[in-house]
């Protein structure tokens, strides 16, 4: 199974693709992971996405395909994988479909987690008190969460158009969001 998981910061899609990608043998692929990874393994894509980051700005989305598509040739993800918060925008999604469908290769499911402002909110002040983490304190939350509606309200369309778009109630504790992800990949 082919999984792209969708949500907004403070969603838990981060815990909740580790956790299902343990459960059933997915491969995990958070794409700050893959590229500090490809950094520090000073692969040739690293080399070219180290000079963006170190500069502190975003590595291109050719550069992130590309990273992908490494992977795909190489038959990493052939046992299925869960793209996690990746793709972001309209033109990611598209050159992400449009890589896939040249190797032969597809999503089978998108997985919106669906959890309200005010509960995104509280998580994230309660991670900010937990790990002392400057970006999640009220005003820099807004603003991610502004931008996320801006570019992720249209990649759910663009899903739901492609019919693989489920989403799920992200609220409550980890384990009954998981038992609600389960039921829904089953």
């Amino acid at each position: 199974m082919n999984l792209v998981f969708l949500g907004p910061p403070g969603s838990g899609k981060g815990t909740q693709a580790i956790r299902l990608a343990e459960k059933s043998g997915l491969v995990h692929l958070s794409t700050g992971d893959m590229l500090r990874a490809a950094v520090s393994g000073k692969t040739e894509l690293g080399q070219k996405a180290e000079g963006y980051m170190t500069r502190g700005e975003l590595v291109p989305d050719e550069l992130i395909i590309a990273m992908i598509e490494e992977l795909v040739k190489a038959g990493r993800l052939d046992g299925g994988f869960i793209l996690d918060g990746f793709p972001r925008t309209i033109p990611q999604a598209e050159a992400l479909k449009d890589m896939f469908a040249k190797h032969g290769t597809r999503l089978d499911m998108t997985i919106l987690i669906q959890v309200a402002d005010e509960e995104i909110h509280a998580r994230l002040r309660k991670r900010a008190d937990i790990e002392g983490r400057s970006d999640d304190n009220d005003e820099v939350v807004r603003h991610r969460l502004e931008v996320y509606r801006e570019q992720t309200a249209p990649i759910v369309e663009f899903y739901e158009k492609e019919g693989i778009l489920t989403e799920i109630e992200g609220e409550g504790t980890p384990d009954e969001v998981f038992e609600r992800l389960v039921t829904a990949t089953a």
